[in-house]
C-alpha cells in the first residue's frame, strides 16, 4: 500500500511517517553543504527534541508484551526484563484476577549450552497443550517484517531447549507453528514447506519444487504488501494435512534497485513487481499430506494470473477448506469451498460491490502466525460465519448461514464496524471497536449475536480518544489501550463487560512527564465544510506563544489515500515531531478528504474511486482555503504542504493544481505516475489502465507538472522496494522538460521507510524544517 504502514498498526505508521517526511537541497546545489552552511537556522530547542526524537528514540512508549492468554483468560504471560540477567529478558505468569506472579521462563533457561547471553524473544507460541513453547530469535527483516529466524523449543517441565529446523542455514526459517496435536512443527524455508517431528526430529520436506520464482508457503512481493499474506500455509485441525499457497512469478516484470556504495562497483536487487494492467504471480492452493507425498490442487475457476486468493482456512473438522477468492479488479470476493480429497470447489458466499470490496480481515496475517480470517458461531461451528460487508452502505458484521449462505445483519446501527475484537457466545455478544459519531476516534462496543437490537457502547462516555483490546477467550477480561491526542498510551487490565480497571500494566509515566514542554504547542480538532455539503476532520496545532492577534504560516501534513488517515485523537510521535515545528513558528494542520478509510460510510471511502488524486487535492485546497476564511491568524501568503508516499503524491497534485496557493511543498517518495505503482493496490482503486486511461491520466501528478508554482523539494530513497524511485526520475525529466525549476534529494539505497543508517532519520527531518524555514519565513506578524 502506498503508505507506511496498514491502519491497523498506527503506533508504527506514525513513527516511520516521521522519519520520513523532510528533505532538502537543492537540485544545484549539493545537499550536505546546503545543511552545514546555515547551522544556526533551526533554535536550540527544536534542534534538542529533533535528536531525542530521531537519533535517541527518547520519547518511545514502553509497550507491554509480547502477551498472551491461557485458559481461556484465567491466567496470561508477559515477557519482561530480567532481574539476574541484565541482558535477558524472561517469561512471567499472572493470574488475572489477584495478579500473583511466577517467573515461567526465566532468562537462564533461555540460555543454549554454550552461549554467554540468553535467547532474545522476538516472539512465542504455546503448544496446544501449553506444555512446550516456541521461541522466535535471531530475526532478519523480509521487506517489511522481521519474519525470518530461527525457533527454537522449550520443554516447560524439564526446562529443555533444542533449536528446530535440522541443519539448515542461521535465521532461515519462517511462520513455525505447533500442529494442533503438538507432535509436529511446521515451517517454510527457502519457498519450500518442511515438518519436523518433536519427538525424532525428523525433518520432512513436504514441498521440494520451491525455487526464486516458485514460492510456496509464503508470498510474493505483491501479495504480501498489499493482501497482508506472509505466512501462506495451514495445518489441519487434525494435524494429518497442510493447505498453502503457492504463487508462480515467471513472467511477471522485474524490477532492480542498484545499490552504488555497498562495495567497489555497483550490486543489484532483482524481483518481481508487476505494474497495474501488467503480468501478476499465477496464484494456486494446494493440501499435501503432513507425512509427504504428492500435492492436491485446488480446482479454482478462471485463469490464476487474474485472481486472487485472500486467505485459506479450514474447517474445525478438517473436512474442507474456506478461500475468499478476488477477481483481478477486487470487486467480487468469493468464498469457495474446496474438498482436499478432490480439490473440487463450492461458492458458499459472494461479496459483491461496484467499485471495490474489502478482504475479510485482511490484516489477520500480520497480528501473528496462524491467526484465522474466519470466525465460525454456533456448536460445532454449525451457525454460521461473521463476515463484515458494505452492502448496505455501512461496513456491518453479518452472519452467513452456514446451511444457505444467507446473509444476517448483527450490528444494526448507522456507522462502521472499524474492527471485530471478540465474540463471546456463551453470553451471545460480538465485540467489536466503532466510532458513529466521531470518526477521529475509537471506541468498544458489543452487538446481540442474533442481530437483536441496537448495539451498545461498553467504553465509558468519559474516556474519549481512541480505544484498543486484546480480550480474553471467555470474554471476562481485555489489555485496555488507551491513548488521546494529546496522551500517551496506558496500558490497563480491565473486567467486562463492565469495564472495571483491575491494574494499569503501563503506565508511561515518565514519557507523559517528558512531553509535557511539548504539548505547550496546544492542539484542537476541528470540521471545516468543502465543496458539495461535504465536511472533513482536521486538527490544528498552534505554537507555545500562539497570538491571536497576529498571522501566521502554515504547514499542511497531507495523506489523502485510501491507505490511511491521519486525523485520529489517538497518540504518536508525530504529534510531536509537529509540535516541534509549530514552536518555530508555524500552524500545523492536516485534514481526511474523502477516500480515506475513516468511519464515516462506504460512499466517503469509495467517493475517489477511478480517479484517486484528483478529489483529495481539490478537498485538501478548499479545507485550508475555508480554514484561512474562519480564522484571521491563518496567513494564506504563507502556506506549505508535505507528506510522504500517497502523501508525497498528493504534495505533488496541490502544488501542480492549485494556482500557486502554496509556497512550498515537500514531496516524500511520491508515486508520480499512477501506472507505476503495484497491481493489487492501484487497480483496487483506478481499475486496469487499459479501461480507465483517463483516470489514470487525470490522477497521476506528472501530468500536471506544467502548473508548478512556488518551491518544490522532492526527496527519494535510491532502493526503495514500494514506491519506486523510478517514477521520481520520470518527474524529475517532465520537470526539466518543462523548464521548471525544484529542489531535489536523493537517500542512497534507504527504503520507503527512510530511516536506514546512521544520521539518516534526523537528517531528513532536520532539512526538512530548514527547507520550510527558507522559503516559507516562521512567526506571526500583525494582522
Amino acid at each position: 500500500m502506498r503508505s507506511s504502514a496498514s491502519p491497523r498498526l498506527l503506533v508504527h505508521f506514525c513513527s516511520i511517517a516521521i522519519v520520513a517526511l523532510a528533505v532538502a537541497s537543492r537540485a544545484t546545489v549539493a545537499s550536505a553543504q546546503y545543511v552545514a552552511n546555515d547551522p544556526g537556522q533551526i533554535s536550540p530547542q527544536t534542534v534538542a527534541v529533533f535528536s531525542d526524537l530521531f537519533e535517541k528514540s527518547a520519547y518511545r512508549l514502553k509497550s507491554f508484551g509480547p502477551a498472551r492468554w491461557i485458559d481461556g483468560g484465567a491466567r496470561y504471560t508477559t515477557v519482561e526484563p530480567s532481574k539476574d540477567l541484565p541482558s535477558g529478558r524472561e517469561i512471567i505468569e499472572y493470574d488475572t484476577a489477584t495478579a500473583a506472579r511466577k517467573v515461567l521462563v526465566s532468562a537462564a533457561t533461555l540460555l543454549p549450552a554454550g552461549a554467554k547471553t540468553p535467547l532474545s524473544i522476538d516472539d512465542y507460541v504455546w503448544s496446544p497443550d501449553n506444555k512446550q513453547m516456541l521461541i522466535f530469535t535471531n530475526t532478519k527483516k523480509v521487506w517489511r517484517l522481521n519474519t525470518r529466524g530461527d525457533y527454537w523449543l522449550l520443554d516447560l517441565p524439564t526446562g529443555k531447549l533444542k533449536k528446530l529446523g535440522g541443519d539448515g542455514p542461521e535465521s532461515s526459517m519462517l511462520f513455525a507453528k505447533f500442529s494442533p496435536d503438538g507432535r509436529s512443527i511446521g515451517f517454510v524455508r527457502a519457498s519450500n514447506i518442511y515438518v519436523q517431528n518433536l519427538a525424532t526430529d525428523q525433518v520432512q520436506p513436504l514441498t521440494t519444487d520451491g525455487t526464486a520464482s516458485l514460492i510456496n508457503g509464503t508470498s510474493d512481493w505483491v501479495n504480501e504488501e498489499e493482501l497482508a499474506i506472509r505466512d501462506a500455509w495451514r495445518w489441519s485441525p487434525d494435524s494429518k494435512s497442510i493447505a498453502y499457497w503457492q504463487f508462480d512469478t515467471t513472467g511477471v516484470g522485474q524490477f532492480t534497485l542498484i545499490n552504488d556504495t555497498a562495495q567497489e562497483y555497483p550490486t543489484t536487487t532483482v524481483y518481481t513487481y508487476p505494474q497495474p494492467g501488467t503480468t501478476n504471480s499465477a496464484v494456486h492452493v494446494g493440501i499435501v499430506s503432513a507425512r509427504g507425498g504428492a500435492t492436491k490442487w485446488v480446482n479454482l475457476p478462471g485463469d490464476p494470473r487474474q485472481h486472487y486468493v485472500a486467505s485459506v482456512e479450514w474447517l474445525e473438522d478438517s473436512s474442507a477448506v474456506l478461500l475468499q477468492y478476488l477477481n483481478r479488479l477486487q470487486n467480487t470476493n468469493q468464498v469457495l469451498r474446496a474438498d482436499p480429497k478432490t480439490g473440487d470447489i463450492q461458492t458458499f458466499f459472494e461479496d459483491k460491490d461496484k467499485r471495490w470490496v474489502d478482504v475479510r480481515d485482511r490484516f489477520a496475517q500480520s497480528r501473528g502466525a496462524g491467526n484465522s480470517s474466519v470466525r465460525w458461531i454456533g456448536k460445532d461451528r454449525s451457525q454460521g460465519m461473521l463476515w463484515l460487508s458494505e452492502r448496505d452502505g455501512w461496513r456491518h458484521a453479518y452472519l452467513i448461514s452456514r446451511t444457505t449462505g444467507e446473509p444476517q445483519l448483527i450490528t444494526r446501527f448507522e456507522g462502521d464496524v472499524m474492527e471485530e475484537t471478540a465474540v463471546d457466545e456463551e453470553r451471545g455478544w460480538l465485540y467489536f471497536t466503532a466510532s458513529p459519531e466521531n470518526a477521529t476516534q475509537r471506541y468498544l462496543y458489543r452487538a446481540k449475536l442474533d442481530g437483536s437490537g441496537a448495539p451498545e457502547r461498553v467504553t465509558p462516555s468519559d474516556q474519549p480518544g481512541s480505544h484498543d483490546y486484546n480480550i480474553s477467550p471467555n470474554g471476562e477480561w481485555a489489555f485496555h489501550y488507551h491513548s488521546t491526542f494529546n496522551q500517551p498510551t496506558v496500558t490497563d487490565l480491565i473486567h467486562l463487560p463492565d469495564h472495571k480497571q483491575v491494574r494499569v500494566l503501563e503506565a508511561n509515566t515518565e514519557i507523559t512527564t517528558k512531553v509535557q514542554p511539548l504539548l505547550a504547542a496546544t492542539a484542537e480538532f476541528v470540521r471545516v465544510p468543502v465543496s458539495n455539503h461535504v465536511t472533513l476532520d482536521g486538527y490544528v496545532i498552534k505554537p507555545a506563544n500562539f497570538d491571536p492577534q497576529k498571522k501566521y504560516p502554515v504547514l499542511v501534513f497531507v495523506y489523502g489515500e485510501p491507505a490511511s488517515t491521519t486525523v485520529n485523537d489517538r497518540w504518536s510521535n508525530q504529534r510531536l515531531f509537529h509540535a516541534a515545528i509549530a514552536n518555530e513558528g508555524y500552524i500545523v494542520v492536516s485534514f481526511d478528504n474523502q477516500g480515506t478509510p475513516a468511519p464515516k460510510g462506504s460512499e466517503w471511502r469509495k467517493a475517489v474511486y477511478g480517479s484517486v488524486g484528483v478529489l483529495s487535492a481539490a478537498q485538501q485546497a478548499d479545507a485550508i482555503r475555508e480554514l484561512g476564511r474562519q480564522h484571521s491568524y491563518i496567513d494564506m501568503s504563507r502556506l506549505a504542504v508535505y507528506g510522504h508516499s500517497g502523501g508525497g503524491s498528493n504534495t505533488l497534485n496541490l502544488m501542480f493544481r492549485s494556482n500557486g496557493l502554496f509556497k512550498a511543498g515537500i514531496a516524500s517518495s511520491p508515486v508520480a505516475d499512477e501506472s507505476h505503482y503495484d497491481t493489487i493496490y492501484q487497480e483496487r482503486y483506478m481499475g486496469l489502465p487499459q479501461e480507465n486511461v483517463q483516470g489514470y491520466h487525470d490522477g497521476s501528478p506528472i501530468n500536471f507538472a506544467a502548473g508548478l508554482q512556488g518551491h518544490l523539494l522532492i526527496i527519494h530513497g535510491s532502493g526503495d522496494d514500494n514506491v519506486h524511485y523510478q517514477g521520481t526520475e520520470l518527474l524529475i525529466n517532465k520537470l526539466i522538460e518543462l523548464g521548471k525549476q525544484f529542489d531535489f534529494v536523493e537517500y542512497p539505497n534507504r527504503t520507503h521507510s527512510l530511516s536506514e543508517g546512521k544520521g539518516t532519520s534526523l537528517h531528513v527531518n532536520t532539512t526538512m524544517l530548514r527547507y520550510l524555514k527558507e522559503h516559507v519565513p516562521a512567526g506571526g506578524v500583525p494582522q
